[in-house]
Parts: structure tokens; C-alpha cells; sequence
């Protein structure tokens, strides 16, 4: 079985971070992508969903922060996550959330951005660190 997502959006709100204790944290904030297709009539009509998304380490979460804002464009891999929560009239609620293994910034770099401004980032298995690349369209998995 096989749960992977694939999304290129933008963020609809600049990132919120999470820190926790044991000096790891999060960051989330909701992705918007958009389809158009040509109605009955012949008009062009856009559908725009909205996707939660969630960086789980404290990595992608600070690279998140410093490069990420509203308005952002990324591609983002991931999985689809479905949890549960009590609110606070204790009801119980559900959200669904993608929880990203990587992503990628592709907004173009402007004049003055630093050097790795645009990149991949995806921590390794042994360590929170990253391989960054250009932001290539050639390298996407479609």
C-alpha cells in the first residue's frame, strides 16, 4: 500500500512554529493549490483546495521560518495523516494533514537572497540536515 502525496502551492499564511522542550519543534501552515478547467460554457473556472500542512522537525521547521512566507510557492512530498482531537467544549474533532518528508521553494531567488535561499530540503536518517538543490522543474517527480 502506498500513501504519498505530491502538492505545489502557495502558503496561505506565513508558517507558525512550534517549539517544544526537547528542543525540537514543528512548523504548519495551509497550502493552497488550484485547478482550472473550462466549464460547459467555455469558461475557465478555478477550484482552490486547501490542504493543512505539517513540518515535523525542528529543521524543516527552521528553514520554514526563514524562507517561507504568505504567498510562498513550494512542492511539497509527503504523506496524508488523519487524527483526532478533543476541543475545548470537549467534542471530539478530526483533522487531515499532510506531513511533509520534503520540500522544495520555488519562487524565483530575488536580487539579494541569500545563496541557499531555494532548495530541497529533507533530513537524513542519521541527522537534521539537508541536501539542497536549485529549484529545477526538471527535477519533479511529473
Amino acid at each position: 500500500m502506498v500513501n504519498k502525496v505530491f502538492l505545489i502551492g502557495r502558503l496561505g499564511k506565513d508558517p507558525v512554529i512550534k517549539h517544544f522542550q526537547n528542543d525540537n519543534a514543528i512548523a504548519e501552515f495551509p497550502l493552497a493549490t488550484t485547478e482550472s478547467y473550462k466549464d460547459r460554457e467555455g469558461k475557465w473556472v478555478d477550484v482552490t483546495d486547501w490542504h493543512n500542512i505539517k513540518l515535523p522537525n525542528k529543521f524543516m521547521a527552521e528553514r520554514a521560518e526563514k524562507y517561507l512566507k504568505k504567498g510562498s510557492q513550494i512542492f511539497v512530498e509527503g504523506k496524508i495523516r488523519t487524527r483526532s482531537y478533543d476541543d475545548k467544549d470537549g467534542n471530539k474533532r478530526y483533522i487531515t494533514e499532510i506531513v511533509v518528508e520534503t520540500f522544495r521553494m520555488l519562487d524565483k531567488k530575488s536580487d539579494g537572497a541569500s545563496s541557499d535561499s531555494g532548495g530541497a530540503y529533507a533530513p537524513t536518517a542519521n541527522q537534521e540536515s539537508a541536501s539542497v538543490a536549485p529549484a529545477v522543474d526538471d527535477d519533479l517527480p511529473f
